[in-house]
């Protein structure tokens, strides 16, 4: 696919870019050799290939849960300016 200086304003427009008029040269011949490449990933026969979301296998790093118990309800709501029987009491924000 020939990339054009047409179709890099075309590309700099969608992504909000500006680009002076001596960049836009040199950014179709980087994006001619990108899709170049692209082309040359494509002839790869990856038949028996099982498609994958990580170049390295990721494993679930976080931590197991723990029940554990929380503070007293009366000592988080004491500090409240109002509140009713189990939660704050903040003024409407939205109508």
């Amino acid at each position: 696919m020939k990339i054009t200086t047409e179709l890099v304003d075309y590309i700099s427009d969608l992504s909000r870019l500006r680009l002076p008029e001596e960049e836009k040269a040199a950014m179709a011949a980087e994006l001619e050799t990108i899709v170049t490449y692209m082309d040359t990933l494509n002839t790869l026969d990856t038949a028996g290939v099982e498609p994958m979301s990580h170049v390295f296998p990721l494993k679930n790093v976080l931590r197991p849960d723990q029940v554990v118990p929380s503070a007293p309800r009366e000592e988080l709501l004491g500090g409240a300016p109002e509140r009713d029987e189990e939660t704050f009491r903040v003024p409407k924000a939205v109508e």
